[in-house]
């Protein structure tokens, strides 16, 4: 309609039973439309619905061990690991030192990158293994669904 006074625009508006909507405040002169509001408003929850439903929401699950687990223990933690990872779950793996352990971060680590060897084939590292204070952290994500289907047609 171009630049039009705002009291025409809302006479215009009641005439044709509309609502009078300012759409971009901020440009000069500020720009409205002519709509139903309740409709508007109502499509645009509408397609806020549609666009949650798509997200995925990713949370952080966690490993506890310590250095000098056992080897049945740290199956059973790494199963629980790759049950994560498959749900599509983020995994920080935390190696908490105790005491003297403290002074072989080696041994944390050595663990840490079997841990992470043990999950390669559905996991690739976020963050390498960091000692914070006590404890060393290690964080993993999921692969991409496109490099699984990547390694079925290479075989």
């Amino acid at each position: 309609m171009g630049i039009v006074n705002i009291r025409e625009a809302l006479g215009i508006a009641r005439e044709r039973g509309f609502d009078l909507v300012e759409v971009a405040p901020s440009a000069q002169p500020p720009v409205c439309r002519l709509m139903d509001y309740g409709k508007y408003k109502f499509e645009q929850n509408k397609r806020e619905k549609e666009a949650r439903k798509k997200q995925k929401v990713i949370a952080v699950k966690e490993v506890k061990m310590r250095p000098n687990i056992e080897e049945h223990d740290f199956q059973v933690k790494a199963r629980n690991a790759r049950r994560f990872l498959s749900g599509g779950d983020k995994v920080k793996l935390t190696i908490m030192f105790r005491g003297r352990e403290i002074t072989h971060p080696e041994l944390g680590e050595k663990l840490s990158l079997k841990f992470v060897e043990e999950l390669t084939d559905i996991s690739s590292v976020e963050k390498p293994p960091k000692v914070e204070g006590r404890n060393m952290v290690t964080f993993l994500i999921p692969k991409l669904d496109n490099d699984k289907n990547d390694k079925k047609e290479d075989n």
